[in-house]
């Protein structure tokens, strides 16, 4: 609230009158980046699009560059029961990001309501016309991209293309910024969810791609593993976001050349992991420009801590275990 301050000059020999004056000074609070909720006193968040990269997630395409700082990140399954990797950027600037892999069928559904910027390294024609009629989208690959990406003689192909998250943004984009995903907890509200002390995704029949994140109340997130060893960053940073969202979906069954695709316009089921506790609610999308909403049994909004986020997009049935604290000792 603003707080405004009145002085008035009483008069004075002579009979003059002095004019009353008046001063105000008003607090605002910090802008926000949209993407995560946290405090942008900079205003960088507020001052550029969002550029979206399309990573690799085989073992030989470990440890990623960039996925540590990502604000969201999408993890999808594609053909053959591997997973890919969706990182999104606004609030901080990597460099480098990769290894850059080619886009998928439902990448175009996830990057509609961001804009931005959309770096990819190839696909089938199919799939690359329907990330390039994205309304507005930027996107840029190998043969288009210029000092925006480029080969690191130190990975092995195909993992070796990176990109260069600066001169992405030079590309331009828009919106500006771009729209919050996600609604988040305000001063005073706590996230009221069953106690859990990890859980693992189960997105794929191969284990390998089956995370497990344990939550940590130091770091205040949730440590990202993968068959019982931390998944760090290439940077040896630890993967801990915030908020974990199970977003369960419907996979083609028959998905051809396309590769599989996942179903992001519609509802379904959504658990949401947050400060050591699960929600289970719904989601919900009929709108290709709008963002999900998630909401809880009461069909109020599920509101996630204020900081980075992944998005599990995990089949319908998939096998997803729950490990709860132990209960307390009477």
């Amino acid at each position: 609230m603003g707080l405004v301050l009145i002085a008035a000059a009483c008069s004075s020999g002579g009979g003059d009158d002095k004019a009353a004056t008046t001063s105000s000074s008003t607090t605002l609070p910090p802008p926000v980046a949209p993407l995560t909720g946290v405090a942008d006193p900079s205003g960088v968040a507020q001052g550029r699009a969002a550029v979206m990269i399309k990573l690799g997630n085989t073992p030989a395409a470990r440890p990623q560059s960039g996925i540590a700082v990502a604000d969201v990140v999408y993890e999808e399954v594609v053909e053959g029961g591997i997973t890919r990797l969706l990182v999104v950027f606004n609030s901080e600037t990597p460099d480098p990001v990769g290894p850059i892999r080619s886009v998928r069928p439902v990448d175009a559904a996830i990057a509609e309501p961001i804009g931005g910027v959309f770096a990819y390294s190839g696909g089938i024609p199919s799939v690359v016309t329907r990330i390039e009629s994205v309304p507005g989208l930027i996107t840029v690959n190998e043969d288009t991209a210029g000092d925006a990406m480029f080969r690191d003689r130190n990975r092995r192909s195909p993992h070796d293309l990176l990109a260069v998250a600066p001169a992405l943004w030079d590309l331009g984009g828009t919106p500006i910024p771009p729209a919050p995903l996600f609604e988040y907890l305000g001063e005073g509200e706590t996230f009221a969810g069953e106690p859990i002390t990890s859980f693992t995704v189960g997105l794929s029949n191969d284990g390998d791609y089956n995370p497990t994140y344990s939550w940590d109340p130091a770091a205040g997130g949730w440590l990202r593993s993968l068959l019982g060893e931390p998944a760090p960053a290439a940077s040896g940073a630890p993967v801990v976001p915030a908020n974990v969202i199970i977003q369960f979906t419907t996979y083609d069954p028959s998905p051809g050349a396309d590769g599989a695709i996942g179903q992001v316009i519609g509802t379904g089921e959504a658990w949401v992991f947050s400060a050591g506790g699960l929600v289970r609610g719904t989601w919900s999308r009929t709108d290709p420009t709008a963002s999900v909403r998630y909401t809880d049994a009461a069909g109020l909004p599920i509101k996630l801590t204020p900081g980075k986020t992944w998005v599990s997009l995990a089949a319908f049935g998939a096998d997803t275990q729950l490990v709860a604290p132990p209960a307390p000792v009477e």
